[in-house]
This record gives C-alpha cells, structure tokens and sequence, in this order.
C-alpha cells in the first residue's frame, strides 16, 4: 500500500486495465457542451461506475489513476477523499500558469505505458493525447476511449480504424444517474422511445 492506495491487482493472467482519467475535460464537456451549466454534484459522473465498466469491459482489474490540477496549491480534499475511496489514485499535478499540467501528466504516462504490459482506458475528449494514443495501438495491447462520443475529437475517432474502442460514457458506461439532454445519432437497434415519452 502506497499514499493511501492499494497497489494494482493482477488478473490471472498477469494483465490489468491503467484507466487514466482527465476530469478536467470530462467536467467542462459536460458543463459547456452537454449541460449549458457548471455541472451540479448529482449531476457528475459517478466515478466509481465508471472503474466497474472499465474492470466488466475486459475482465480484469483497474488501476484508475485521476489526474488534477493542483497549481493553484489548493486541493479539492473532499473530492480527493472520495477518489481514495472508490480506490482510485489521485494524481495532483502543478506548474507555471501556461503550462497544461494535467494533459502533460496523462500524455508522460501515455508514454510511460509503452513500456509495460496491460490494457489502457482514457476518460477525455482531447486531442493532445492522439501521438500517444496512437502509438499504444497496434500490438496485442487494448486501447480505449470513454467520452461522449458527438464531443470526441474527431482525429481520435480515425484511430478506431487501428483497432482503438470508443465507449460512451452515457450509453455504454451508465455513469449518471439521470438521462443527459444530449442530442446524438442513436442507432436503431438501442432505441429507446420511452426515454422521450
């Protein structure tokens, strides 16, 4: 155990899942293009939902590592408290007013995890992690996205193509407790017209 945090479990046959989470960009997609407001707590992600997709998607066990921006030196303590609880890691990250602290730290890690063995799941909509993402595909390795899919930068959606998964974070991961007021493409056979009535 370390600052607090199991160390990651195995599967049986020695993989895991690193899922790498830019709420951030989750929070202000969700607030700015779904919402039309700062979203409300009820109306977040339910976080700990979203690492049992991500363990039930390929079978095995979830290391969630949350990223933060702590440059203003402050830490949302309470938030924080919650993530350990759901047995994520946070990873509060700081620099200089310009610098993108958390897309830096989730790209470093990107690149970190090239170098080892497991599957790898990114909850964000940005398009700075595409060079990383791209090189993670390829090999015996899966590679997915969680996001809402019409907000996804469209170069990211090219990449399906190599074999990365896109899931949505409404849709196929069930992360809110309430129905978004998105306006979507839905495909014939998931729709469901009593979600209008």
């Amino acid at each position: 155990m370390t600052d607090g945090v199991a160390a990651p479990m195995q599967g049986a046959d020695g993989r895991q899942t690193y899922l790498l989470v830019d709420g951030e960009n989750i929070d202000a997609t969700l607030g700015l293009s779904v919402l039309g407001h700062r979203p409300a707590p009820e109306e977040r992600p339910r976080w700990d939902r979203i690492t049992e997709f991500a363990s039930r998607a390929w079978g095995q066990p979830v290391r969630g590592l949350f990223f933060l921006n702590a440059s203003t030196g402050q830490m949302p303590m309470s938030f924080v408290q919650a993530l350990l609880a759901m047995s994520y890691h946070p990873i509060p990250l700081a620099g200089s007013g310009s610098e993108k602290v958390v897309d830096i730290g989730i790209q470093r890690t990107l690149e970190a995890l090239r170098d080892r063995p497991g599957d790898v799941l990114l909850a964000s909509h940005d398009g700075d992690f595409l060079p990383q993402l791209e090189s993670l595909l390829g090999g015996d390795r899966r590679v997915g996205v969680l996001c809402f899919r019409e907000f996804v930068n469209a170069k990211i959606t090219e990449l399906t193509s190599a074999g990365l998964q896109v899931f949505d974070l409404e849709d196929d991961v069930a992360a809110f407790n309430t129905p978004l007021p998105r306006v979507r493409i839905i495909s014939l056979e998931s729709f469901d017209p009593t979600r209008y009535l």
